[in-house]
């Protein structure tokens, strides 16, 4: 069974939206079991209980909000070597565009990365200007139908990374298994214009 850890904190409450999109695209994919939990509620064991790990923040000055932190820094510190090599992705809301949220998932995914997580972004686009290269990001709550596409991508993709790397099931393959993925190419109108 495919163990799954969605860890988020939300002051406003867009960032714990935006948990249960990521939650909702992981469990397409099947033998997925998904633990949401509220930074508040979660536990080391939950982090130690996962294979993949999608960790949820809101935009705090560019970087993690301070309870995510100290979660890390306490909760986890003497779990430091039993974590070592899961999957772990982010995702991050500000109050609006250009408000630092892939910084704060580039803040996320360094804290991980120091606990031996391996930690991935996605290639794929989830509408004409949405990304995900550094994790999912929304403006305030997630609305857009791109932004709620991104963060379910964003939970099927580690899903089907930790179906494949740790359970080994070939078939979760993203980039073999028949899913539609969008790249840029995908929005432009007139092809022969794509400098």
């Amino acid at each position: 069974m495919n163990q799954i850890l969605v860890l988020y904190d939300s002051r406003s409450g867009n960032v714990a939206k935006m948990a249960a999109l990521v939650a909702e695209g992981a469990q397409q994919v099947p033998e997925t079991e998904v633990r949401v939990r509220h930074v508040d509620e979660a536990t080391a064991e939950d982090v130690v209980w996962c294979d993949g790990l999608a960790v949820g923040s809101p935009t705090n000055m560019g970087i993690l909000s301070w309870k995510m932190k100290r979660f890390w820094d306490e909760t986890m510190a003497d779990k430091w070597l039993e974590v070592d090599g899961k999957i772990a992705c982010a995702f991050s809301s500000a109050g609006g565009w250009g408000g630092g949220m892939e910084l704060a998932c580039q803040s996320i995914l360094t804290v991980l990365m120091n606990f031996g997580f391996l930690v991935f972004g996605v290639t794929d686009y989830s509408g004409k200007k949405m990304t995900l290269h550094y994790g999912a990001v929304a403006s305030k709550a997630p609305r857009e139908e791109e932004t709620q596409e991104a963060c379910r991508i964003l939970g099927r993709r580690l899903a089907e990374w930790t179906a494949l790397y740790v359970h080994g099931r070939k078939d979760q393959n993203p980039l073999t298994k028949g899913v539609k993925r969008l790249c840029p190419s995908d929005f432009v109108e007139d092809k022969s214009d794509t400098a």
